[in-house]
């Protein structure tokens, strides 16, 4: 079951306004961006220089384009991985992932359904969620 914050209807997972072959995608993508947008996968923590984006923007999909995080809810988490703790409204949705052994809550581009990372409850006020993103599934657009 998946569903959109920001109060959207329920939508099947396997449909999104923005679809492309594998093929495609792996055109579109780098390696790295393929293998976590698509394949859902996470980068090695650290690793991202969206750890260290300070300025005023908009953290877009990698593989869309689609605003994603305002830069004013970025925070420092000390995971190693770009972290938030509210995304725009509608623009991402969860799945359960019970991958791991484990019970986790997926983040997903709600325009083209690629992996962005996790969300956690154990964030900053006022929301008290972690979005733990990916810097590979994303683009920083400075304002």
């Amino acid at each position: 079951m998946r569903r959109l914050f920001g109060g959207a209807a329920e939508a099947p997972a396997e449909s999104f306004p923005v679809s492309h072959t594998e093929e495609e995608w792996r055109r579109t993508l780098s390696p790295e961006q393929f293998r976590v947008l698509r394949q859902h996968g996470t980068e090695r923590a650290g690793s991202s220089p969206l750890n260290q984006e300070k300025r005023q923007g908009t953290f877009v999909c990698a593989g869309c384009g689609e605003k994603l995080f305002p830069s004013d809810t970025k925070f420092e988490s000390g995971t190693g991985w770009p972290s938030f703790y509210a995304p725009l409204p509608e623009s991402v949705a969860t799945t359960e992932d019970r991958s791991l052994f484990m019970t986790r809550t997926e983040v997903h581009c709600s325009r083209c359904g690629g992996h962005l990372g996790h969300v956690f409850e154990d964030g900053p006020e006022p929301t008290g969620l972690r979005y733990c993103m990916n810097g590979a599934a994303m683009r920083f657009e400075p304002a």
